[in-house]
């Protein structure tokens, strides 16, 4: 059956986002995570599109975007395989990286713009990983309150009020509010946090997911079920960070 094909945005604004295949990690550590925010900038110059806000969590990507001169979808498709390109190359694998199709929604409303801005900048929150949205070292809420390179605040400072000390106050107070938002049906729900997982890892000596993947299947199963056995880690949570499929690692015994 062919794919249904994506419901167009009137005004070209959508929330995205693009998740690893089988939700496996796709940022090793800052230095992969730098590389997508330059490939983000440099999309920016060939495709005319612009971002408002954009969060980086271990396994997956959101961002709020306009498309102008490209579609979104082609403008996606320019982030996705210049980082995957770079990031194989880096970690001597070969592959797919990110899930075949990103995920969409138009967001088409000031009101309903503004929910997924919040949205996206307390992902990490919503994920357990922080308590003040404004600590989040990996989201746009740092250009919002200091240095742009990337993003257009304008943009959305001007929904707050056209005075624009009252708008950054008015931005972070929205900002640090506790709700209910819930964009694009994704959950993160771990006992576990991934980082810590992945710091059980390293102590087994394995660095990131591409050296296990490629270790000696004996090895590589025993690590699996040391991992398996540490309270609090599930199959789904092991398989998002590994890049190895459930049904693998729940054959591990």
């Amino acid at each position: 059956m062919p794919r249904k094909a994506r419901r167009k945005s009137s005004n070209g604004i959508y929330h995205i986002m693009l998740r690893g295949i089988n939700r496996q990690i796709i940022f090793e550590d800052d230095e992969d995570r730098l590389r997508l925010l330059e490939t983000i900038n440099r999309t920016k110059d060939i495709s005319g599109i612009k971002i408002y806000s954009y969060c980086l969590m271990d396994n997956h990507i959101h961002l709020l975007v306009r498309e102008t001169e490209e579609t979104v979808s082609k403008a996606i498709k320019r982030i996705s395989a210049s980082y995957v390109y770079w990031y194989n190359n880096k970690y001597d694998r070969c592959g797919h990286l990110f899930q075949d199709r990103f995920k969409s929604e138009n967001v088409e409303t000031i009101t309903y713009f503004l929910t997924v801005l919040r949205y996206i900048h307390q992902n990490p929150i919503k994920a357990g990983l922080t308590n003040n949205v404004l600590e989040c070292k990996w989201t746009s809420i740092n250009e919002y309150l200091g240095h742009t390179s990337l993003v257009d605040v304008d943009f959305s400072l001007q929904f707050f009020s056209s005075n624009r000390s009252k708008s950054l106050q008015l931005f972070t107070e929205y900002m640090k509010q506790s709700n209910d938002d819930d964009c694009l049906d994704y959950h993160l729900r771990v006992r576990m946090t991934d980082s810590e997982v992945k710091n059980h890892m390293i102590d087994l000596g394995v660095l990131n997911s591409s050296i296990l993947q490629q270790m000696e299947k004996k090895k590589k199963n025993a690590i699996i079920l040391e991992l398996k056995q540490i309270e609090g880690v599930s199959v789904r949570q092991l398989s998002r960070i590994t890049g190895i499929s459930k049904s693998v690692i729940d054959r591990v015994r």
